[in-house]
């Protein structure tokens, strides 16, 4: 990780940042991943610390279907948010997708009794595809 603080070198704060992440989000609601991805990779070195744009890049990447991206990005989120269900169940289909079954299908149990119904259901239907 750079050491340099890209905010304080730009004259940056945390309305250009609201900016770029509403402009990424735009392009993701068009289907426009590629584009998307740059502006989340971009926001991960200005704000390394955000566990949104993490989650966000990561799932940009599994949807692009580079996986191990993908749990890279994750992972450094759920460092921050270790709980973020909906990240917890694209850290699932991360794995399922690189072959970790094993821990795939524990991941997916627990978020099965989620309080959430939709990720319930969605953790359900993950271990009825690779059960």
């Amino acid at each position: 990780m750079s050491s340099v603080n890209w905010l304080e070198v730009l004259g940056w704060n945390s309305e250009e940042l609201e900016d770029l992440r509403f402009v990424g989000y735009s392009y993701i609601r068009q289907g426009k991943y590629d584009i998307a991805l740059s502006f989340f990779e971009a926001l991960v070195v200005l704000a390394p610390e955000s566990a949104y744009d993490l989650q966000t890049l990561g799932a940009l990447y599994l949807q692009m279907g580079n996986n191990l991206m993908a749990l890279n990005y994750i992972e450094r989120a759920l460092r921050i948010e270790p709980h973020h269900e909906a990240t917890l169940l694209n850290r699932t289909k991360a794995l399922f997708a690189l072959g970790y079954k094993r821990q795939a299908l524990n991941q997916a149990k627990t978020l099965e009794k989620s309080a959430n119904e939709q990720i319930a259901n969605h953790a359900s239907a993950l271990i009825l595809s690779f059960s």
